[in-house]
């Protein structure tokens, strides 16, 4: 599908230039996730789809009943130059709850995991460092262990058109997502945090 980003201005399946790179979060609903990275200044262009499940090109459908292993994720094109990879890792740690296993609040199932997939060495370790140092957090509030799994991305299949920046399209739509809380001490404050409180 060919699909202009409405906030963005770019097309969702583009790349700024040779230098771009990839990240991919798994953090509950992709409604609310989208709309976190989307929002971090120097993101080039985002999406949601399904990752890490054994079937080719799943339906929304399909994923729901959890037999094809895939979690929803939200696809992030930025390059380095414009915005760190560190700054991406804390919107994900500081807005989900990543202790749930496979669930997020009152989403339940595999498809609303934790997750982080890396497309480079680099972010394997920075992603791995981060949870390191967040999890000690984590447990002094109660929450721990952290169930987040952090492993090398495989295929993404791009989730149908309606799923895509659903909560512009929609502003008062479905949204667990917001501010847990805790500050996990990776890199600097970029994203803006001027988002829904998670529900309850």
């Amino acid at each position: 599908m060919t699909i202009t980003h409405p906030v963005l201005k770019h097309p969702i399946e583009g790349t700024p230039g040779p230098d771009a790179e990839f990240a991919y979060f798994g953090m509950g609903c992709f409604w609310g996730a989208e709309r976190l990275f989307w929002r971090v200044p120097g993101v080039w262009t985002t999406s949601v789809g399904y990752m890490g499940g054994n079937t080719e090109k799943p339906s929304y459908e399909e994923v729901c009943t959890g037999l094809t292993g895939h979690a929803e994720v939200v696809k992030v094109v930025y390059e380095p130059a414009d915005v760190d990879y560190d700054a991406l890792l804390k919107v994900f740690w500081e807005n989900h709850d990543p202790t749930q296993g496979m669930r997020q609040g009152n989403d339940i199932g595999t498809q609303y995991r934790s997750v982080i997939y890396t497309t480079t060495p680099e972010q394997q370790a920075a992603a791995e460092a981060s949870k390191e140092v967040f999890e000690p957090i984590v447990r002094a509030a109660g929450l721990g262990p952290i169930t987040t799994a952090i492993l090398p991305a495989g295929p993404y299949w791009l989730a149908e058109e309606y799923h895509q920046q659903y909560l512009h399209k929609n502003p008062n739509g479905y949204c667990n997502h917001g501010p847990n809380g805790l500050s996990c001490p990776v890199g600097v404050v970029k994203a803006q945090t001027e988002v829904e409180p998670p529900r309850v």
